[in-house]
């Protein structure tokens, strides 16, 4: 595959050999990311675990003390007191059945996180096949499905992201912009890598993290020391 200048640029700062420090891999991830717009970082975890199986899913959510840099728009699907409650806690799409159908019949799809009050999965449960396969659907664990409507969407909007392990075992979560400062994105990164270790399934043997990889939404991978996220 060919690759632009930027790219083979960029690739010559990395030794693709050695596993990093993640505050090397940091440094070396803005120094990588040379697109002409401010660049996602995401970070890729794979994992020693067997997806197919109940008891080795690795799922959860955690606040970044920094935020992604995105701006996420929130769906909550609530009635009465909670919808007041997720209008003014900053929620930008409030409602109950009307919502569902507007998904249903229109294909409407112009929000990234659904929130429901436990009271309306009845509602939301019918749009499993639309928003299931998007990784929408309101989930407990994840602290979608709640009665804490106000601390779910102000979490929400002030950097919570959702960590899920897909059918390859890898994990993969945005923790910023390239604009970031490096210690901001470092912190970022330490926190979710601590939310992921603690997420181990009781039922792995062996090693749980195979690899860790930062990189750019247009840049290389960088190899960081899984070790050094155990404390």
């Amino acid at each position: 595959m060919k690759r632009g200048k930027k790219y083979q640029e960029s690739i010559a700062l990395i030794d693709r050999t050695i596993l990093y420090e993640p505050e090397e891999s940091i440094e070396l991830v803005k120094k990588t990311a040379r697109a002409n717009f401010d660049e996602t970082i995401e970070v890729s975890v794979k994992l020693n675990v067997n997806p197919r199986h109940a008891d080795q899913q690795v799922r959860g959510a955690v606040v970044l003390p920094h935020g992604t840099g995105q701006t996420v728009k929130v769906l909550v699907f609530a009635k009465g007191d909670k919808a007041t409650e997720a209008e003014n806690a900053g929620a930008d799409f409030v409602g109950a059945e009307e919502l569902a159908e507007k998904i249903e019949k229109e294909n409407w799809l112009d929000f990234d996180v659904c929130v429901a009050t436990p009271d309306m999965m009845s509602v939301v449960g019918r749009l499993g096949r639309i928003l299931g396969p998007r990784g929408l659907m309101p989930n407990p664990k994840s602290g979608t499905v709640t009665m804490d409507i106000e601390k779910a969407v102000k979490d929400i909007k002030a950097g919570k992201v959702e960590y899920r392990v897909d059918k390859a075992g890898i994990v993969h979560v945005p923790i910023g912009k390239a604009s970031f400062e490096e210690q901001k994105l470092l912190e970022n990164l330490n926190v979710l890598m601590d939310a992921i270790i603690k997420a181990r399934p009781q039922s792995v043997k062996g090693g749980y993290m195979r690899s860790v990889v930062v990189s750019s939404t247009m840049g290389p991978g960088i190899k960081v020391n899984p070790i050094r996220f155990y404390k």
